[in-house]
């Protein structure tokens, strides 16, 4: 599970943040799914967005001069821009759970949602839709307290990495986790990692997961490709890394917006190149304000956690529909 090294620690998944709730729907043989980050009592919410071809829904809402101030789910989700539509079943299982923001005839959730391109992994006709985010939902509720499933699960089931020579050297990647703690002060991470560069410990820069070598039997640098003039994208616009920041800070929405700014620099730490063209990579933070915490420190656990999340996407993951992951490499090189 995700931990610092030497050291024990009582909180090894987001699920176990209090007021937090995570849950899947994978469909597998499909390599589609959708991952929801609830907070029933809603949080105070924040977003950055840095990759060139997002999927997004309520990033406005989030921005610190519009007045809604509470946030009650982030969605990450497979189905490129179908997959939006996950978001609608989450709000709906929340309505009928009675949780949302009260407008005085009703309440209304507010959520938050990015989708990933895993449309060229498995069967590119079938989606997350209204049921499958009603399901995450719902598991959500019925799994409080156990950790959360990584790897080829939710969001991750179709996620690839390493793609800027092509889908033939590619890598099965998926959705990872980590929680770090500083004190009273949590930060945890969760994130769907379908990058097309390669994935890289944060702590260490070795290899995890990306571009293989024309043989296939080992790891090559998607980034000299790009410089060398090689690299090619047979489908633009296909990759992001969607992901969650969980905190247990108490932050204002300008504060939030800060931390999920500051955690987007995990992304350049994990993965080479990033925030490309083809990329949409997009960061939530959602703060249930039980702990006071300078920002700056917020933020640096937050790339800390994310960072380690973002690896750990890449380790979790199984080979799958004619896409090896790490572990089918027997390991990783710088």
């Amino acid at each position: 599970m995700p931990s610092e090294k030497g050291a024990e620690r009582a909180i090894t998944s987001v699920t176990q943040i209090p007021g937090i709730l995570a849950g899947h729907a994978t469909l597998p043989d499909a390599a589609t799914g959708c991952t929801v980050i609830v907070c029933p009592e809603g949080a105070t919410g924040g977003v950055d967005v840095r990759g060139g071809a997002p999927a997004t829904r309520e990033t406005d809402l989030l921005r610190p001069e519009e007045t809604v101030d509470v946030l009650h789910a982030v969605v990450l989700s497979g189905g490129s821009a179908y997959g939006l539509a996950a978001s609608c079943g989450v709000a709906e299982e929340l309505e009928r759970r009675g949780y949302g923001l009260d407008v005085g005839v009703a309440r209304v959730p507010i959520v938050s949602g990015a989708c990933l391109f895993d449309l060229a992994c498995g069967d590119p006709h079938v989606r997350p839709g209204v049921e499958e985010g009603r399901a995450a939902c719902a598991a959500a509720f019925g799994r409080a307290g156990e950790p959360l499933e990584r790897g080829n699960a939710g969001a991750g089931a179709g996620c690839t990495v390493g793609k800027l020579a092509g889908p033939g050297r590619a890598m099965k990647s998926g959705l990872g986790e980590d929680v770090e703690c500083a004190g009273e002060l949590v930060c945890g991470a969760v994130s769907a990692v379908n990058a097309c560069g390669d994935v890289r410990d944060p702590d260490t820069g070795e290899m995890v997961a990306g571009m293989r070598t024309e043989d296939g039997r080992a790891l090559a640098s998607s980034t000299d490709a790009l410089l060398g003039g090689y690299a090619q994208m047979p489908l633009e616009r296909t990759n992001t890394t969607i992901s969650c920041v969980v905190t247990n800070a108490r932050l204002t929405k300008a504060q939030a917006t800060k931390v999920a700014q500051m955690a987007a620099d995990a992304y350049a730490h994990a993965i080479s190149p990033t925030h490309t063209t083809n990329d949409g990579d997009t960061v939530f933070v959602m703060a249930t304000g039980a702990v006071e915490a300078p920002v700056d420190a917020v933020g640096a656990l937050a790339v800390r956690a994310l960072g380690r999340a973002i690896a750990d996407g890449a380790r979790q993951a199984e080979g799958a529909h004619g896409y090896p992951a790490a572990r089918d490499l027997g390991g990783s090189q710088g």
